[in-house]
């Protein structure tokens, strides 16, 4: 018998089978599992979409750029404001302090005058802004030409686009960025603005070292005035009490004193030595007792004297008060000596210009127009309208699943 091979039925595999062959069989086709697609509607309306609001503003933004933009012409300078902190000989031997006050905060003063509608007025006085940005033909190029000849509102405005200011918060430098249409044109205003600037911050300091000056000259006539009325009042107390010092006569009444003092216990050690070395009715013992009873009262009468004055004050009292007088004299006399001092110091100081503007980079002339910079307008146009038409294209198939 024949050997007989037993195949295991396969399972089939899912999907269709490209073909089935066998002895008594022909290959048959396999129907395909995907149609073939045609462009449809919505795919035209997306490249007719993108022709639109892509390429076609792409396309105007080169050619604007290239054909009718006007070419600027850019100026630069830079500059920072200086402090004066060296110090005259006077505050070295007072220790007085410099009045000059930070830079920084006139670099931010300085910032904000760059951007004020007062700077470009003056400016415009000088040299005619509006012609000078309108050399360009408004017709020919409306986006980046000045419509002359508008409002005082209208040029700062355009100023803020024509003139851009970099300023470093931390070390106090400004750098500006004048554009124009003509170079010279450009440097002119670069050399206006500097000037302007400069005669700002000398103002500034002009007002803070008058300010100085003002309050320094005031403090030296309070003093002054101090000072008189302290002489004044300590010589009428002496017309008054008919004495120049009266600390001096009390240490010569308290020498008197103390000289008496002693003259007693002489008196009173020799009237001891004569009890007992004479009899009692010698007479030189009633001198003795003489003696001591004379000294005794006059050192009874000067410390009344030490007590009182003859109009019946206190003798201390009128020391007090003559000591309260010479210390107002006193404080007097150093405070005038102090402000004097400090009103030298603010003249000094009123005679040198303490602040100043430094030019770290002079007005530049340009030899070629930088702006436009046409690369990047149509570099960042180009990139803004592919993204806007995305998410334009995002929305509508948002909305199409949503139906």
């Amino acid at each position: 018998m024949p050997d007989q091979k037993h195949t295991a039925p396969q399972p089939h595999a899912p999907g269709p089978v490209a073909a089935v062959a066998g002895p008594d069989t022909a290959p048959r086709p396999v129907p395909a599992t995907v149609s073939a697609t045609h462009p449809q509607r919505r795919h035209w309306a997306i490249l007719v979409s993108f022709l639109l609001f892509v390429l076609i503003p792409i396309a105007l933004t080169v050619w604007y750029l290239y054909a009718r933009a006007a070419d600027q012409y850019a100026s630069t300078v830079g500059f920072s404001v200086r402090s004066e902190e060296a110090s005259s000989a006077i505050e070295l031997l007072g220790g007085i302090s410099a009045l000059s006050s930070s830079s920084s905060l006139d670099a931010d003063i300085l910032y904000e005058f760059l951007q004020s509608q007062e700077l470009v007025a003056a400016l415009d006085a000088q040299l005619d802004l509006r012609a000078i940005w309108s050399r360009a033909d408004p017709d020919t190029d409306p986006i980046f030409a000045y419509h002359a000849p508008g409002t005082i509102e209208d040029l700062v405005r355009y100023w803020d686009r024509m003139v851009r200011i970099y300023y470093d918060g931390g070390t106090g430098l400004l750098e500006l960025r004048v554009l124009a249409f003509d170079p010279d044109d450009a440097r002119l205003i670069a050399q206006a603005i500097f000037r302007e600037s400069s005669a700002m911050i000398n103002e500034l300091s002009a007002i803070a070292r008058e300010d100085a000056l003002s309050y320094a000259r005031d403090e030296l006539e309070q003093a002054r005035d101090r000072l008189a009325e302290a002489r004044v009042a300590i010589a009428e107390w002496r017309n008054l009490n008919q004495t120049v010092d009266p600390t001096a006569d009390t240490q010569g009444q308290m020498g008197l004193v103390t000289n008496l003092q002693a003259q007693l216990a002489e008196a009173l050690i020799e009237l001891d030595l004569l009890r007992e070395t004479t009899r009692e009715n010698d007479p030189r013992l009633a001198q003795a007792e003489r003696l001591i009873t004379v000294i005794e009262n006059r050192i009874t009468a000067e410390r009344a004297i030490l007590g009182a004055t003859g109009s019946g004050e206190a003798f201390a009292d009128l020391v007090g008060e003559y000591e309260r007088l010479v210390v107002d004299l006193e404080f007097a006399e150093q405070s005038y000596t102090a402000s004097l001092s400090t009103f030298y110091v603010a003249t000094n100081d009123a005679q040198r210009q303490s602040r100043y503007l430094a030019a770290h980079i002079g007005p530049t002339q340009a030899e070629s127009a930088e702006y436009p910079d046409r690369p990047m307008l149509i570099g960042l146009t180009a990139m803004f309208l592919v993204l806007a038409w995305s998410v334009m294209v995002l929305i509508a198939y948002s909305l199409r699943d949503r139906r």
